[in-house]
C-alpha cells in the first residue's frame, strides 16, 4: 500500500507539469483521477510502474501504465480514464525475435514502420513488440509529427493493417 501512496504521490505531481506542458492539454479530460487507474491497473497485473502515458481512444481518455511484474514479465494496462476500469492487458516483448511475437509475425518491423509513417508522417520515437490479449502481435510505434504531436501507431504484425492509431498528450518515464 505505501508503495501506491508513493507512486501516486510522484505521478500527481509530475502529472500537473505534464500537462501544463502539452500541447493541448483541454483535450484530455479524465473523470477519475490516475490513482483509481493506478490501483486498477496494478490489481489486474501488480509489479513496478516504469511508464504512464495520456493518450485519447476514439475520444475516451485513456492511462496506459508499463508494468513489470516480479517474474520480469513486462505489461501494458490501459485504463478508461472516465471509469477506472480495465480496458485492456498486452504483453510488452523485448523484441521482434520473442517467439510468441516471432511465430505470427509475417510484415516485417520495416515494412511496419513504413506503413505507420505514410499514415502519420514525422519520426519514430519508440518502437514496442506486443502481444495482443488475443495471442496476435502488433508493432505500436510512437511518431512525432511534423506538429510536435505524438501519435502511438498499432501494425498488425500478421496483416499489416494500422488496427490504432491514437493521439497521446503525456508521457511519464521511461521511452
Amino acid at each position: 500500500m505505501k508503495t501506491i501512496l508513493w507512486v501516486t504521490g510522484v505521478l500527481a505531481g509530475v502529472l500537473g507539469t505534464a500537462l501544463a506542458q502539452a500541447a493541448d492539454p483541454r483535450a484530455f479530460k479524465p473523470e477519475v483521477g490516475i490513482e483509481k487507474c493506478l490501483q486498477t491497473a496494478l490489481a489486474a497485473r501488480p509489479g513496478q510502474v516504469i511508464k504512464v502515458e495520456a493518450k485519447t481512444e476514439k475520444g475516451v481518455p485513456v492511462y496506459e501504465f508499463d508494468i513489470v511484474g516480479a517474474d520480469g514479465r513486462a505489461w501494458d494496462i490501459e485504463c478508461n480514464a472516465n471509469t477506472g476500469k480495465v480496458t485492456e492487458i498486452e504483453e510488452e516483448v523485448a523484441s521482434a525475435d520473442a517467439p510468441a511475437f516471432k511465430a505470427k509475425a509475417k510484415v516485417s518491423e520495416a515494412d511496419a514502420r513504413k506503413i505507420a509513417l505514410d499514415a502519420y508522417p514525422g519520426e519514430i520515437i519508440e518502437t514496442e513488440y506486443e502481444i495482443e490479449s488475443d495471442g496476435g502481435a502488433s508493432y505500436e510505434f510512437d511518431i512525432r509529427t511534423k506538429d510536435g504531436k505524438e501519435w502511438k501507431v498499432e501494425v498488425d504484425a500478421t496483416t499489416g493493417k494500422i488496427v490504432e492509431a491514437n493521439r497521446e498528450h503525456f508521457q511519464i518515464g521511461r521511452e
